[in-house]
């Protein structure tokens, strides 16, 4: 899809109708219902993992080495072509 910098993965999806995104917060990074899985050549491309972040990956059990969440990845045009897939269940 083609979105314009600025916005966060998550919103991108929201606005598209993304299937598995529920992103309960709105993108105030406290629940995560915005979890993804980030295809692992784009993990370098990314912002750090920031503790509140971590923290609410850490209540995810389909948590992995490239888990994000996706309203804490602004879209940027280093991120041209970035693939992220959701896991089964937003918990």
């Amino acid at each position: 899809m083609e979105v314009s910098p600025g916005v966060s993965v998550m919103e991108a999806a929201i606005n598209n109708a993304v299937p598995g995104i529920d992103a309960d917060c709105g993108g105030f990074c406290s629940c995560a219902t915005c979890h993804v899985f980030v295809n692992e050549q784009w993990l370098d491309k990314l912002p750090p993992l920031g503790p509140n972040e971590d923290a609410m990956l850490s209540l995810s059990p389909d948590r992995r080495e490239n888990s994000r969440l996706s309203c804490q990845i602004p879209v940027v045009d280093a991120l041209d072509g970035l693939v992220v897939t959701t896991p089964e269940f937003q918990f």
